[in-house]
C-alpha cells in the first residue's frame, strides 16, 4: 500500500460538520484530500487544516454526473458524507441521499475505486414511514450494488464542537 502522502481521498460533503472533521483527520494522517462541494469558494476555510496544497476543493453537483466523475478521477478512496436533515427547494431526500449516493458510487466504481465509505443513518430502512430513512436505505443499497466492499456507517445523532444541531438550542 502506498504511503498516505501519495494517496488521494475525495470527500463529498467535506465542508459540512462531519466532513470538516474527516478532512482534518485525513490531512493529519498525511493524505491528500480533494473536497467535492457545490461551492468550492465556501470550502476555502478547510485549507489551513492541512499543509499547503494538501487540501483542495473542487466543484461537484450530484445532479451532474460529469462533475461527480471529475471529482473522483484519480482518487484512491472516496468518502460520501452528503446528507440533509430537511428537504428544501431542490434538495430532496431521494435526490441527495439516494440518487446522489448512487451517482458517487457509480462514478467511483467506473474509476476502479474499491475503498468507499458511505455515511448513512441509524434507522435507515426501505420500509420506514420516514422519507429520510427510506432515502438513506436506498443510498446504502445503491452503494452496495456499485462497490461490494464499501463501508457503510450508521450513526445516530452526531454532535460536538461546531455542530449545527445541539448548539442551535444552546
Amino acid at each position: 500500500m502506498a504511503h498516505p502522502s501519495e494517496q488521494l481521498v475525495t470527500v463529498f460533503g467535506g465542508s459540512g460538520f462531519i466532513g470538516r472533521h474527516v478532512v482534518r483527520a485525513l490531512a493529519k494522517r498525511g493524505y491528500r484530500v480533494r473536497v467535492a462541494v457545490r461551492r468550492p469558494d465556501l470550502a476555502n476555510f478547510l485549507q489551513p487544516l492541512g499543509n499547503v496544497g494538501q487540501i483542495h476543493a473542487v466543484q461537484a453537483n450530484l445532479r451532474y454526473p460529469d462533475s461527480v466523475a471529475r471529482a473522483v478521477k484519480g482518487a484512491d478512496a472516496v468518502v460520501n458524507l452528503v446528507g440533509i436533515l430537511a428537504e428544501k427547494g431542490r434538495q430532496r431526500f431521494d435526490t441527495v441521499q439516494a440518487s446522489g449516493a448512487k451517482a458517487i458510487a457509480d462514478a467511483a466504481a467506473r474509476e476502479g475505486i474499491t475503498r468507499f465509505v458511505q455515511m448513512s443513518a441509524i434507522g435507515a430502512d426501505a420500509e420506514s414511514a420516514s422519507a429520510y430513512a427510506r432515502s438513506k436505505a436506498a443510498g446504502e443499497e445503491a452503494v452496495k450494488i456499485a462497490i461490494k466492499d464499501a463501508i457503510i456507517l450508521r450513526p445516530s445523532i452526531v454532535f460536538g464542537p461546531e455542530d449545527d444541531f445541539f448548539n442551535r438550542f444552546a
